[in-house]
């Protein structure tokens, strides 16, 4: 038996606000993108393999759903994305006005930083020393 992740959930004000801002600042490409015939929208992006770990939009519909865009981990960072390249990332989040909460901050083991996507969800990007 294997088990793995498959889909972390965010809830987004704007599907397509949301896919470009990941989109742009990491690279990351739509792996899947249905609208049911009820209106239902599955928005998926991540890396290839398709199966391998990604993020699902969910559209904050109802009010208490508006109310956790941004905040669903409760004030602490909802992600962590890896990087082979902090400093390049850095500069490219910077230049595309991404908001910062550190700057790189560098231990033995590895680097990291806290950024927040747009609809304020804090994520930590880090590379790890090899």
């Amino acid at each position: 038996m294997k088990n793995y992740l498959g889909r972390i959930v965010l809830l987004v004000e704007d599907y397509e606000k949301s896919a470009n801002f990941y989109e742009t600042n990491f690279g990351f490409k739509r792996m899947f993108d249905v609208t049911t015939d009820v209106g239902q929208r599955f928005l998926h992006i991540g890396n290839e393999p398709l199966d391998s770990l990604g993020i699902w939009f969910l559209k904050a519909d109802t009010k208490k759903q508006r109310e956790r865009v941004g905040n669903q981990t409760g004030e602490q960072p909802t992600m962590v994305i890896y990087t082979t390249e902090i400093e390049t990332l850095y500069k490219q989040l910077k230049s595309n006005g991404v908001k910062l909460k550190t700057e790189i901050i560098k231990t033995p083991e590895y680097a990291f930083l806290h950024c927040y996507d747009l609809d304020g969800n804090e994520i930590v990007v880090s590379e790890l020393n090899e």
